[in-house]
């Protein structure tokens, strides 16, 4: 049995009598197959080349006419053009076309508009199945090596959506970041449509759906000071966010993570980029909030997963507040019983106050050293966590915290990038203002917002220096 392969421009006369001849040769022969191929007049002289120089074959005109013999393998056996197959049409079955050049004319046109109209049908398609572009700077981390995992396997945006994820680091880690495309293709998640590496900030961010900057300072209070930490920061955030802004989706949601300046990253890039909406940026918090967690648990020998409604209050990697009047307990073992759903307020159950000041709060704590020393799947976990809140919503009533541009909630001062709790709910953030805090805490925060204004203004002034007119935005 052979295939006959019919392929042409899809408004060519000449290819429209070869398929009449071709449809009429397989509705009356029982082992005549034929499958034919349209290519938009535009496309058809490079389709038309390249398929030639794949084969090695010569021909010039449409339509282009080929056997493929399924009984023995190998590449096809260029048979010509419409004249040649009408010879041989006719020598092997008797059988010759009629067609008459209108008609021609008229099927050709027919043809020109189902194929645009296929094409169309096949874009709209492919549009919406197109994969979530997600971009990491400062890929090479190990952070985003535990990462690429948790947003791979379909547990943060849904067992049907696809992603592409991009990572952008320095030409010095070119082969670490290949390295982990190879890996993560190996693991051949069904989600993961393409995952590539990039040097180049040119074209950083294209399409971008989501942007999580990952970037560091290496801390050394001995040799560098605050302001140098601030400048360099502000350095790559004024790179990041002129090309977010020019490169990246209008609705684009960026992630500032990492073990340093988290909320300052934040606020430059809302600096850099104005025409980034600020309620699309947000630094993670969730790093403390779980490590405040399990270390609660410990000591109260209980399952982690059963503490929730910590707050993180203020600057989440330099002095924040890990509030607990708000925290409760479920499926705590204690002398009140109740069902599943039923909570207990934390500070009920925790009678050493001494410990929760001296070990938990202080600022030397172990829950401080903790988070500052994780190598890489906690704060993965807690971007990973983040977004899938931010696209399926948080757990109703539950607390989460993620430093936001603040505009005057809980008497913060506005214009900051400021943690506190939040509720995620269709595909947007909510701040909770609802919660009542007390005196203590209102003062707490006083505290906070002051060190986080200090670096702005540290920031602004850098900016002020090098470019005068953008400090004024």
């Amino acid at each position: 049995m052979a295939k006959l392969v019919l392929a042409g421009k899809a408004n060519c006369p000449y290819y429209a009598q070869a398929e009449r001849l071709a449809d009429y040769l397989h509705a009356n022969l029982p082992d005549f197959r034929v499958h034919k191929i349209t290519q938009h007049p535009d496309k058809w002289e490079q389709w038309l080349h390249d398929i030639c120089e794949m084969n090695g074959w010569e021909h010039r005109q449409s339509p282009i006419i080929w056997r493929e013999l399924l009984d023995r393998g190998g590449k096809g056996l260029l048979l010509g053009g419409i004249n040649d197959f009408l010879d041989y049409a006719q020598h092997y079955y008797g059988i010759t076309s009629m067609m008459l050049s209108e008609e021609m004319l008229d099927i050709a046109e027919e043809n020109l508009q189902t194929h645009i109209e296929i094409e169309k049908e096949e874009e709209e398609i492919k549009s919406l199945i197109k994969p979530l572009q997600i971009w990491i700077t400062s890929a090479s981390a190990p952070i985003c090596y535990q990462l690429i995992p948790l947003l791979a396997n379909g547990e943060v945006f849904g067992a049907t959506t696809e992603i592409s994820i991009y990572l952008l680091d320095n030409d010095q880690f070119k082969e670490v970041l290949c390295g982990i495309v190879m890996e993560a293709e190996d693991m051949a998640f069904p989600l993961l449509r393409s995952i590539s590496e990039h040097t180049e900030l040119d074209e950083a961010f294209i399409q971008a759906d989501i942007v999580i900057v990952l970037d560091d300072v290496i801390l050394n209070r001995e040799v560098q000071s605050l302001e140098n930490y601030i400048r360099e920061v502000s350095e790559f955030c004024q790179v990041y966010a002129p090309l977010i802004e020019k490169n990246a989706k209008s609705e684009v949601k960026v992630i500032s993570s990492g073990k340093t300046f988290v909320n300052l990253k934040a606020m430059m890039i809302m600096t850099y980029g104005p025409s980034i909406k600020p309620e699309n940026v947000i630094a993670v918090a969730t790093s403390w909030e779980s490590a405040a967690k399990a270390m609660l648990a410990r000591k109260l020998n209980m399952n982690a997963a059963g503490v929730k409604d910590v707050i993180v209050w203020g600057n989440i990697t330099g002095c924040n507040y890990i509030d607990l009047s708000h925290a409760k307990l479920y499926g705590y073992d204690c002398a009140l019983w109740g069902p599943a759903n039923f909570p207990h307020p934390l500070l009920n159950m925790i009678y050493d106050s001494e410990w929760i000041h001296s070990e938990f709060l202080s600022a030397q704590s172990s829950l401080s050293s903790r988070v500052c020393h994780c190598v890489g799947m906690l704060p993965a976990h807690a971007v990973a966590t983040v977004l899938r809140y931010w696209y399926h919503g948080s757990p109703p009533g539950e607390i989460i915290s993620v430093g936001i541009l603040t505009k005057g909630q809980f008497c913060v001062p506005e214009g900051i990038v400021f943690s506190m709790p939040v509720r995620f709910q269709n595909g947007n953030w909510e701040v909770m203002t609802e919660l009542e805090i007390n005196e203590t805490t209102q003062e707490i925060l006083g505290r906070l917002a002051h060190e986080l204004i200090q670096e702005k203004l540290i920031a602004l002034k850098e900016i002020k220096e090098i470019h005068p007119n953008e400090a004024d935005k």
